[in-house]
Formats: structure tokens, sequence, C-alpha cells
């Protein structure tokens, strides 16, 4: 074909109008115009096109390095095996740990025992130089962390060729516990001491989290869960406050942990909402904003316990959508942990999920991709003002760990869980794989023998109900 021809070939020119008409014209009569847009669990309308956003600046991340740590969680209960997956994680490509202590509230049943032996069982033989180290603490957390700091000692590693989250978060032990170590006022009482022996340390790295993930595996929303996280955070900046630490030295040291699920503009969005959110707490504080160091792992509450094969398909959306959003670390969920202890094969592919993303997808070039993209720039606007509602909301209420005590979370909670179930029990938000399409038959899933509760016979949903169910005990406990 001679080329020329194209020059000669002209498009007419459509602007939106005439693009939703063609759209709906298309659908030949099975949706109208309200098939172009819909809402979030917050009450978010979104439109199926929008012009680009001018002038929009890139979100920039906390690494110092590009792309983001490639973690893989250790919560095998036997510690000599957990130390084995973990060497041949590293072996293959992973580039940080997640120590996921049992009891902790994202330890699904399982995680190392939460004694120093089992630590440092667990970290035998693994040269952490340049790795990222992080924990998923129980209540005994201030206890791990010295059992930490007493094997880099003992090895002579020096913390400052690692990165570090030592991911203590009061508001998220007490909400997937129902427990603290003590009242809140004790617990504020006692902060100034545990910090300035942190300081003392000269310890690199995250201290403090704004954790999520035990908010969003229980049913909020993403406005909720930012919300939430915002308070968290608040609340350690007033503990550093109060140990009469700088804020300004002081904000670096606090992280956030999200989940990511299968809705990746919404996943890809709540991060960068996030990102600005911190921003602006810190402004408020009167303290230069530093950049929000953010973990994610994909979602709990999305994965299903029918073909859990098709579970490799929403953690990949989400974890793309957590590389795309801007994770500074990331975790995938092995497919099968809805049915037990994931063995090998399901530990490899969920860590060859995110080498593929970043090796051979490099979606670890760009910075911010979703950067000027108007629906994405307007989805996390209106997460900025929904979950700075929320957060207000709490701070109104004496702040997440008495909003806890009195069960104002938890209500919140509990009514977007029971709104969300009602449109998938209504056929209006199908589940693909679930709800519709099922598999005819299932397959056998292999996982690991370890000591942990008796699932068998059970659904997913049934499942995460200590995890899901938000209730008040008699002592006003959290969401068990």
């Amino acid at each position: 074909m001679d080329r020329a021809i194209l020059k000669k070939v002209k498009f007419p020119q459509i602007d939106q109008e005439r693009w939703r008409d063609l759209v709906i014209e298309s659908l030949k009569g099975e949706a109208g115009p309200e098939a172009l847009s819909w809402q979030t669990d917050d009450n978010i309308s979104m439109r199926a096109l929008y012009e680009r956003m001018q002038d929009a600046k890139p979100l920039a991340r906390g690494r110092d390095k590009s792309g983001w740590a490639t973690v893989q969680r250790m919560d095998d209960p036997d510690p000599v095996r957990a130390n084995r997956q973990a060497k041949e994680d590293i072996a293959q490509g992973a580039t940080g740990l997640a120590l996921v202590f049992e009891g902790a509230p994202n330890a699904f049943g399982y995680g190392l025992p939460a004694t120093p032996e089992a630590v440092a069982k667990a970290l035998d033989g693994i040269d952490l130089q340049g790795l990222h180290l992080r924990m998923d603490a129980n209540p005994s957390s201030r206890a791990i962390v010295d059992w930490l700091t007493q094997i880099f000692t003992e090895r002579r590693i020096n913390p400052a060729a690692m990165t570090l989250s030592f991911g203590i978060s009061p508001a998220a032990t007490f909400a997937g516990t129902g427990k603290l170590r003590m009242s809140i006022e004790a617990l504020e009482a006692s902060m100034p001491q545990s910090f300035a022996g942190f300081f003392a340390m000269d310890l690199p790295g995250i201290l403090l989290e704004g954790d999520g993930r035990v908010f969003h595996n229980a049913g909020a929303s993403e406005a909720q869960e930012l919300g939430i996280m915002l308070a968290s955070a608040v609340s350690h900046l007033r503990m550093f406050e109060q140990a009469r630490q700088p804020l300004v030295y002081a904000a670096p040291h606090i992280g956030f942990s999200l989940c990511v699920d299968q809705d990746q503009f919404l996943s890809i969005a709540k991060i960068r909402a996030l990102r600005r959110l911190w921003a602006r707490v810190q402004e408020t504080c009167s303290i230069e904003p530093s950049l929000a160091t953010i973990h994610a792992e994909t979602s709990y509450r999305m994965m299903t316990a029918k073909d859990p094969e098709t579970n490799t398909l929403r953690t990949t959306i989400a974890a793309f959508a957590a590389a795309v959003g801007g994770a500074d670390s990331l975790s995938v969920l092995p497919h099968t942990i809805v049915h037990g202890l994931p063995d090998e094969d399901a530990r490899r592919l969920a860590r060859n999920t995110q080498l593929i993303l970043s090796g051979e997808s490099h979606l670890d070039l760009i910075i911010d991709p979703a950067a000027g993209a108007g629906g994405m720039e307007t989805l996390t606007a209106a997460l900025c003002e929904k979950a700075w509602d929320e957060f207000r909301r709490i701070e109104s209420e004496g702040g997440v760990l008495r909003s806890l005590m009195n069960g104002h979370i938890q209500e919140r909670v509990l009514e977007m869980r029971e709104r969300r179930e009602q449109r998938i029990n209504d056929g209006k938000k199908p589940i693909v794989g679930t709800t519709i399409y099922p598999a005819a038959e299932e397959r056998p899933v292999r996982t690991l023998k370890a000591e942990s509760p008796d699932f068998s016979g059970e659904t997913a949903a049934v499942r995460c109900q200590p995890l899901l169910a938000q209730r008040l005990d008699e002592t006003g406990g959290g969401i068990a």
C-alpha cells in the first residue's frame, strides 16, 4: 500500500457528547447513559471519559531508590521452615521480608512465634544488608523491636544499610485483636520513654504506622481506610510531641500500610490520595512535609476460596495498581492463603508476580504514571475530601483509639460492609467466579501442614469472620 494515501485521510473531530452518543448507540439498547457513569462505595460519582488535567504534578515516592521493595511474608509458625522460605525468596529476587508474628492483625491464623529464639532462627544466615525489613507486630511489639535490635548488634549489622519498618500501630492492633497492652492513658504516658529509647539507638526507618489493612479487610471503604490511617498518624505525632521530640524530625519515622484490591483505579487513587493527605497534615502542623512511606499489601477480603487460581488475576491487578500508585514496598498474598498456609509454589507465584511487573513490564520507570489523567486526578481529589471528612469525624470523637474504644469506627465500617454485601446479594455488584461464572468443579488445593485454627468445611466468608465481625465486647473491644 502506498503510505501517501494516509496523508489524504481525514478523521473528523469528535467531542465528548458525540463520543457518548456513539457509545450508547453501540450498546444497541442494552444500557442507557447511566452505564457510562458509576459510584464508588463512598458515593463518589465517576464518568467514563475525562479530559486531561492541565498543570498536574507527579507525586514523588518515599523511597530513595527507584521502584519498590518486593516483600515476601515470613508467616510460617515453624521458624526453621520460614528461614528456608526466606532464603529461597531472596535468592530468587525478593528485596524485602515482612516478619508476620502470631497474633498480629494481618497474620490470618498463622505467624512466627513471638519469642527471641524464633526470631533468631528465622533470620539465621540471612544477609540483611541492603534488604527492606518490616514487621507485622502483635501486642508485644515493643519487645520484638528489642530482639531485632539485639540481632543487629550481635551480627554487627549497620541498620543504615537497610530500610526498616517496625510497623507498630496501636490502633490496628486494638482493632484486629480487641486488646491493648495497657489502657489508652497508660499507653500515651509510656510512649515518651519508648521513643527516647528508639532515638537513643539511632535506628533509621519507620517506627510507627498508620495501618489501614485490618479496617479494609473488615469492610471499610477507601475513604474510611484513609481517614483511619490519617487519624492514627496524627495520634503518633501527638505522642512524639509528648515525648518532646520535634515533629519535623518525628514525621519521617511515621509510615503507612494499606490494602490494594482488584479495583485498580480506586487502589491507584487511594495511594495517591494518601500522599496528598499526609502532606496536608504536616503543613497543618507547620512542619516541612516529608514524603509518605507507604507499604501496600494485596487485599485479603477480595480472595476467594472457590476456584482460588482466579486469585492470581486479582492479586496481579492489585499489584499493578500498587506499583502505578507509587507504593514504596509491596506484599502479594499467595493465591491459596484462604485455604491454609501457602506452599512454595504459591509463594513463588506471588513473588514472580512482582518480579514480572518490575523486571519485564518496567512499571518502576515512571514515578507517577497517573499524573494528569483527568479521571485519576478527579478520583484522587474526591477521595482526599471524603477521607478528610472521616479523619475530622474521628478527631471529634477523641482520636482513633477512643473512637475505637467507644465503637464509633466499628459502627461505620459495619454499615459500609453490610451495604456492600447487600449490593452483592442483589446482583448489583457481581464478582466474577463467585456470583457469576462459577467453576463447574473445584480442583484440590495444596497447603503446608501447620498448627492453625480448624478451617475445614468453612467458606471464605466464615474464615474471615473473626476479622470481619465488627462488634464490641463487654470491655469495649475492637474489630475482633
